[in-house]
């Protein structure tokens, strides 16, 4: 029987990281032994504390229910709590929270609540690939705005207002921006509320890596008047080490998320209350807790910065997150062809910059999700086998 895929996946492709981590299991059965630092998922356990709220709450016989759409009362509590104390924002936590499980899943919500065929929507590039892909399966049209080191990689908004803009109905940004690591200005943020204002534009903002080797987190609903034209999605999966626990949230005014719940509650019944409630815990770590993973943090983006000097690349040593952001050297094509000279030559991989939009291709990102002795280890083997002087 002969089935075709629904329309809605043409020009949808699979997930490069998907693709990719088939091509480096391939390698290892062969013996290769691949040193991953291209995936940004944290190597770094939860704090114990959270992992033992886990343990005392799964194991209570009262919690495996289905759960509130809207989450836990003692998670959303958390969340706005966090909210406040971190990032100076107040948010009611009946109406303004919506927990979620895992931001991901969040931009697809947003993208099938509020997109008709044909609206269009404003895509960061270099950017996360998913917010176009999701733009597409809602059946909208991706335009991406192209950002430059030149313009500290902020969007330039002044000629964004001078396109047409009729169609337009959100602008997805992303600070700390991945791929990049670009830090946002207060004066930006201020901007890009007034842009949101003036062209009638829902901004979504993606802010999963503010805590990562940031002292100091800044959330776009900070700006007066933000909620008016702005939603945020925010994650544990970074911040707190809880990636495969699928934590986030949506935080906006009343109105959208009660719009937004409309297409959620028909997608899943909601998190697991143990996890829910492991979460609650984590969001009520203190300081030190984020100066611990920091330190890690700090530690390998130094050996990082040796391993991309070795390869000639260039960087900005102010970038945050979890990521270093580099441009390849001229002896290279695009971050591409530096990535498969580590990778077939060297047994690393580093991620290519492309993968994040045609921005990105002279670049490659560098994870720091791996211990210090892997990224030692990847040092001296790309010291012993990439030449960096010719194109490969």
């Amino acid at each position: 029987m002969k089935m075709e895929t629904a329309n809605r996946l043409n020009g949808i492709g699979e997930y490069y990281f998907s693709q990719k981590l088939r091509e480096i299991d391939t390698l290892n059965k062969a013996g290769k032994a691949i040193i991953n630092l291209g995936i940004g998922s944290p190597d770094l356990p939860p704090h114990p504390d959270v992992i033992k709220t886990l343990q005392e709450e799964a194991a209570k016989p009262t919690v495996h229910a289905y759960q509130n759409y809207k989450g836990s009362p003692v998670l959303r509590k958390a969340m706005s709590d966090w909210y406040a104390t971190w990032y100076g924002v107040s948010l009611d936590p009946e109406t303004e929270i919506l927990p979620l499980i895992g931001s991901k899943e969040g931009i697809m919500h947003i993208c099938m609540t509020y997109l008709n065929d044909g609206d269009e929507v404003l895509i960061p590039n270099p950017g996360y690939p998913t917010y176009s892909s999701a733009v597409k399966l809602a059946g909208g049209v991706a335009i991406p705005y192209e950002m430059v080191e030149a313009l500290n990689w902020e969007p330039d908004l002044d000629a964004l207002a001078s396109t047409d803009l009729s169609r337009v109905k959100l602008m997805w940004v992303n600070y700390p921006h991945m791929p990049t690591g670009q830090l946002p200005s207060r004066q930006f943020f201020e901007r890009l509320v007034a842009f949101g204002h003036t062209h009638g534009i829902l901004i979504c903002h993606d802010n999963p890596y503010s805590f990562i080797l940031n002292e100091h987190p800044a959330s776009l609903l900070s700006v007066e008047g933000a909620k008016d034209v702005v939603i945020e999605l925010n994650s544990l999966s970074k911040s707190h080490n809880m990636a495969g626990w699928r934590v986030g949230l949506l935080a906006g005014a009343k109105e959208r998320i009660d719009e937004i719940i409309r297409f959620k509650s028909n997608m899943d019944s909601g998190m697991f209350l143990p996890v829910q409630l492991a979460a609650a815990k984590a969001l009520q770590l203190g300081k030190e807790w984020y100066d611990s993973v920091n330190i890690v943090y700090a530690r390998r983006r130094e050996l990082v910065f040796d391993l991309l000097q070795m390869l000639e690349c260039s960087f900005s040593r102010e970038q945050v997150g979890m990521f270093v952001w580099a441009k390849v050297p001229s002896t290279y094509t695009d971050g591409y062809a530096l990535s498969d000279a580590i990778l077939y030559s060297s047994n690393v991989f580093i991620t290519p910059g492309g993968i994040f939009g045609s921005a990105g291709n002279g670049f490659i990102r560098v994870s720091l999700c791996s211990p210090e002795e892997k990224i030692n280890q990847a040092i001296e083997r790309i010291r012993v086998s990439v030449p960096v002087t010719t194109n490969l």
